[in-house]
Formats: structure tokens, sequence, C-alpha cells
């Protein structure tokens, strides 16, 4: 007893020395302050001495201190209603409002600043004392464990105690391809990895980790990925978005309403609540895995839900700390102004290819780089603290700026890199964690280059597919080749010329398609009719539309129902290839590589897949592809790098696939998680669904 009273004497010292030691440096900062700034001074007119300036500083200091402990929680809370993309800059403005009642408050009442110096006063104070506190701390264990705990606001409270059992990390870098990881690991841009890996330039240590390619299904992007992976089903998910006959409604997966519907399919589907239904997390995510906590989870996001589980808590768990709303706040301005002069230099340089990147775009980049980077990992390494089960985050950084800036170039070098160093933060808490933890690395699809579809060609796929359909199209869209050329063949078609202003013969407005993309995936539905339309249906509406689709060089092929035969591939040049016969005659589907035609098979067995399903370009050579969207890294069909993501798995975790084996579809990476989570005795699954898995 008397040992753990002296222990908690000088912890209680330790502590009150720091706080003195982090009060005294914010009052010299101040000091310097109001010397540097014409606007905020620390006397009276007429003149104090150095002693009485000192004091009035340091009680400005201290009462700046204690309301930044006191009231930034309670802001913070109010921060939650406020749209998230502006609550970086609002940081800046409660910071300095708070510095401003400090000074009124200073029992000198000698102290002013003007609301805009106020603002670059409390930001240099929050960040000075920071760096101290953070300094004086690095040493201390028990100090380090405490301030961590505080951060990401995740304490069990009275649960029972933690088992002794691996708990095990699943951290997605979104969008980062298989190829992408290794080579920023041979460049020396991720050490951390390149440690697990024992790989890259300066590898001395023996492998802890094994990287494993997988390949997604056609509809390669997050939506589809992350609800197989995480709820162990995304049948019915054809594309990031798709028109639904049943309910006439358009969905998409970054929609919360959407994110919760599909979520509800998935556990209807599968009976069961998902990876993380056993003392799990969910961070970041579009789904919650069936998660108890849930933080920045999309599909929560639009019901009302506990303080613990809300789409939004872990906004609060991370900025009331005010110094680290304020490092977050200064690193979002920062990469806002990083993202304005590369696109800058990019313009300049007239590169090729590339897309518009002002408007809000900058601040949506930083918000996905920095604030999510920030809030997520803090979420995580307090889930680690609390000896949580298992955890599954979502880093979005990568896929953002590859989007704009294409999956490989300096600029998504410098996004790994940072990403690297969340992953060694991580892992260095693991050594602070009640409980042994694994660190499993993966992504849920990659990304390939190309310039867009509307680029190369001057228009884009909807209005392609109503120049094919002989519907009227904007006068930039008739004046190109493409345009044309499809003009020409409604007329071919229809054994009759279709002129510019010929309302007479224009097919009724009911009948006009949606035309919806998802990457360079391209899907066409016609709302009137409520059936999955079959290619027979369509020649006799639209003669000329799939015979000027599939001839476009712009596009690799469609898919779309036949009476005949089930199912058909086109491509140009007439071809037609019944589904059950691609493995002996891919035709079209040559190019794409092994498993595209299993996953087109599987996508035309879903009930809402489109009428028409449209798949771009792909230069086997190059990797390639025409995005239909504006973007040049795309993901969300088949072709190149897209459909290669990883995974990162410790050799302590049997081996995600036989030798020989390959991994296909999100849904047998669930399966492998699965698997992992047993092994470390974590979540349990019930017997049956083990037994399946086994067999599968």
């Amino acid at each position: 007893m008397r040992g753990v009273g002296e222990g908690r004497w000088r912890r209680a010292v330790s502590q009150a020395g720091r706080s003195v030691t982090v009060w005294a440096v914010s009052t010299v900062t101040m000091l310097v302050l109001a010397g540097i700034l014409p606007d905020f001074r620390l006397q009276s007119p007429d003149g104090d001495s150095a002693t009485t300036i000192a004091v009035t500083a340091a009680a400005g200091a201290g009462v700046f201190g204690v309301l930044s402990a006191l009231a930034w929680p309670l802001l913070v809370r109010l921060l939650l209603l406020v749209p998230a993309l502006v609550l970086g800059l609002l940081v800046f403005f409660l910071n300095g409002s708070l510095l401003l009642l400090a000074l009124r408050l200073n029992p000198s009442g000698q102290s002013e600043a003007a609301p805009e110096t106020a603002v670059i006063v409390a930001a240099v104070m929050s960040a000075v004392a920071s760096a101290t506190g953070g300094a004086l701390a690095v040493r201390d264990d028990d100090a380090y464990r405490r301030r961590l705990y505080r951060l990401a606001d995740r304490r069990r409270g009275s649960g029972p105690p933690c088992p002794a059992t691996h708990g095990t990390v699943f951290l997605q870098l979104d969008g980062v391809g298989h190829d992408v990881l290794a080579a920023a690991v041979g460049k020396g841009l991720m050490p951390t990895v390149a440690k697990w890996l024992g790989a890259g330039p300066r590898a001395t240590a023996r492998p802890t980790h094994r990287l494993t390619p997988w390949r997604t299904d056609w509809s390669s992007q997050t939506g589809a990925s992350q609800l197989g992976i995480l709820h162990g089903s995304n049948f019915d998910v054809p594309a990031f978005r798709w028109y639904e006959k049943d309910s006439r409604e358009v969905m998409v997966c970054n929609r919360p309403t959407s994110a919760a519907e599909l979520q509800r399919r998935a556990v209807e589907r599968t009976a069961d609540g998902g990876l993380l239904s056993a003392d799990g997390a969910s961070r970041g995510n579009l789904f919650g895995g069936g998660a108890d906590e849930q933080a920045l989870v999309l599909s929560i996001a639009t019901r009302r839900r506990s303080r613990a589980t809300r789409s939004r808590a872990g906004y609060f768990a991370y900025f009331s700390d005010p110094a680290n709303a304020v490092r977050t706040a200064l690193s979002f301005v920062a990469e806002a102004g990083r993202e304005i002069g590369q696109s800058t230099r990019a313009r300049l340089r007239r590169q090729r290819p590339r897309v518009a990147r002002g408007g809000l775009y900058p601040f949506i980049r930083a918000f996905a780089t920095v604030v999510e980077r920030d809030v997520v990992v803090a979420a995580v390494m307090g889930d680690m603290l609390a000896g949580r089960s298992a955890v599954y985050a979502d880093l979005v950084a990568y896929d953002e700026v590859a989007h704009h800036s294409g999956p490989l170039g300096r600029d998504t070098e410098q996004v790994l890199a940072r990403l690297d160093r969340s992953l060694a933060l991580i892992e260095n808490v693991a050594d602070h964690a009640p409980r042994p933890y694994r660190i499993v690395v993966l992504s849920d699809h990659g990304q390939s280059p190309g310039e867009t579809f509307r680029a190369r060609y001057g228009l884009s796929l909807g209005d392609l597919v109503r120049a094919g359909c002989g519907l009227p199209v904007p006068r930039r869209a008739r004046r190109t080749h493409s345009g044309a050329e499809a003009r020409a063949t409604v007329r071919a078609a229809l054994r009759r010329p279709v002129e510019e202003g010929d309302e007479q013969h224009r097919p009724a407005r009911r009948s006009e398609p949606i035309v919806l993309a998802s990457g360079n995936l391209g899907l066409v539905s016609f709302p009137d009719v409520p059936h999955r339309m079959s290619k027979e249906e369509i020649d006799a509406r639209h003669p000329a539309l799939l015979p000027t689709l599939a001839n476009h060089p712009g596009i690799g092929f469609l898919l779309v129902r036949s009476e005949e035969h089930g199912g058909v591939v086109l491509g140009a040049h007439g071809a037609e290839i019944p589904l059950d016969r691609l493995d002996e005659e891919p035709g079209p589907l040559a190019g794409f590589g092994p498993g595209a035609a299993q996953a087109v098979r599987r996508t035309h067995t879903f009930p809402h897949t489109a009428d028409i399903m449209v798949n771009s370009f792909h230069d086997p050579a190059d990797g390639e592809v025409l995005a239909f969207e504006e973007q040049i890294g795309s993901h969300g069909g088949l072709g190149g790098a897209q459909s290669k993501p990883f995974l990162l798995s410790p050799l302590a975790l049997s081996a995600p696939a036989e030798d020989g084996e390959d991994l296909t579809g999100a849904e047998q990476i669930h399966r492998v998680l699965r698997r992992w989570l047993r092994e470390s005795d974590g979540p349990q699954v019930p017997l049956e669904t083990a037994r399946q898995e086994r067999a599968a």
C-alpha cells in the first residue's frame, strides 16, 4: 500500500510539474507575441513595469488554459451540429474567441487584442502548449497512456477485465492497389510497411507480415467491397450508383440512406450481424459491421443513436482536446494550400491527363487527408487502449487524392508517406495496450489511371446514349466525331434522316434512359419499363443504341440480358458472346485479365443489374481506362490496377489462401478475416457459419 501511495504522489507531483512548465512556456509565448504583433498588448497605454507585464501575461495564459480545458469540450458538442467540412475553419474562430474572453477576464484589465490577432495568438499558444506537453510526457509511459485515452475518449468504464488473448486491428487504406503499395515500399516511402515485410532499401530484420493480392468483383469500389468484407455479402450491388426500378430510386453507396438500406439487406441475407458483432469497433466506414462502437459510420448517420454510437461521436472524442483541434486545423489549412499549389503547378506545366481541381475541392481533400485521418487514427488508438477485440477503420486519404491527381505521382506519394506514419503511430500504441494486438492492413480496391471519356471524345457517356437513341444532345456533343457517328448509325438503323430540330420522330420523354457512372463502369436503365430489358427489346425500341455503344472505341464491352441466351457480352464488330461460353471464347473480355468472365456472370444474376452495363476501354499495355466521371484515377469497373487490392497480414496468422489459390471477391476476404478472428480468439461465429467457411 505504501508503494502504491508513493506512486500516486509521484504521478501527482509529475503532473503538477508539467502543468507549471506548460503554463510558464505559454506565458513566455504570450510575451513574445505581444512584442511582435502590433494589435496585441499586455500593458496599459502609459506603460507598465516588466514585472507587471509578466504577471499580466501569466494571468492571461492561465485563464486561457483553464477556459480551453473547461469550455472547449462544450463548444465541440455544439460543433457536432455543424457540417464537418467547415469544422477545421471554425476551430480558429472559436479558439480566438476563447482568448479574447481570457483577456477580458484577466484581473489586470490591461491586455487586449484585435479579433484577427486573437486568432493568431490563440493558434500559436495552443500549438506551443501541445508541443511542450508532448515533449515533457514523451518519456513518461503513464502520461502517454493517459493522454491517448483522453484524445480518443474511449474508456471501458466498469466492464470486465481485458482478456489476455490477441486483439485484431484491420486498417483499410482506401484505393491503394497492390502494385502501388509494393512500389512505395521499394522507393522507401513507407518504412513501417517495409519493416513489416523485411523489404525496402534498408531492410535488416526478418519479416513479420506477408503481402497478398486479391481480386475484386466487377464493381471495384468501396461500397461493394466494404459491404462484402464487413457483412459477408455484397450481392445485388452492381455499381457505386444504380437505378432500382421497383422503388424508382437511385442508390448511391456513399449516401446515408442507401448505405443503411444496403447494410440491412446484407444482414438479412446472411442472418449475421457482421464481422465486428462481438466487442468490435467500426471507425470511418460506410458500414458498421455489427460493431457495438461506431463513429463516423455512414450507415448510421441518419439515425438517432446514443452518444457512444452516433455517427459523428468520433469528432467530439478527438476535438474535445483544444490542442488536437488547433494542430488538425493548422494541418487542414496547410493541406488545402498544398493542393492549390499542386494543381497550379499541374496547370502551368499543362500536364495531361488533368481534371478541374478548383472550387471546394481543396477543402474536401484537406478534410479527407487530415481531419478524417486524425479523427479515425485517434479513435483506433482509443479502441486499442480500451482493449477491444476487433477494430476496422478506413483511411480514405489516398483514394481522394488519386481521383484528381492520378494514382501515380508525387502528390499521391506524399499521401502514402503520411499514411505510413499513421501506421507507425498505431503500431507504437499497441505497446501500451492492455492486450497484444495483431495489425492487418488491407485495401478495398486499387485505382487505374487514364483520361476521362469526355476529355478524349468530347462528349459524355450520357450524350452518346442519347445520340444512339435518336434523342437530342448538346450542340458540342453533336459536333464531335463520336456524336456524328452515333447520329449516322441512328439514320441507318431507322432508314430515315434524323436532323437537328426534328421533333416529329423523337421518342416520348418517358422513354429517355437514365445513365449513371461509377468510375469506368456505366449503367443505362429505361425507367418506364418495369423489368430488366432484353437485347431484343432494346433493339426493337432503339435499334441503333447497342451498335453505337459496342462499336465505340472508348467502350470495351456491354452486358445485356438475352431472351435467347440468358445473357450476352457485346463488343465491337458484331461480337456477341453468351455468358456460358466466355471461358472458351472470352471475346471482348480477353484483355481484362483472369476472373473477368466470372465477375460479369455474377453481376448478371443481380436483381438490380441495369438494362445495359457498359465497361470502358482498357489498354492492357499501360493499364489505362477511360472514366465516365471526371477522374484521372478511377475505379468501379474492370480493367487495370483497380481490380487488384492487397492484404497485408501478420505471419502469426494462417495464410489467407492455399498456394496457387486466388483470393477472389470481397465475400472471400470476409471469410478470411473471420477465420483470423477465430484464431485470435476474438469475436466468435456460429458453428454452422464456420463449417460453411471451411467448406468454401
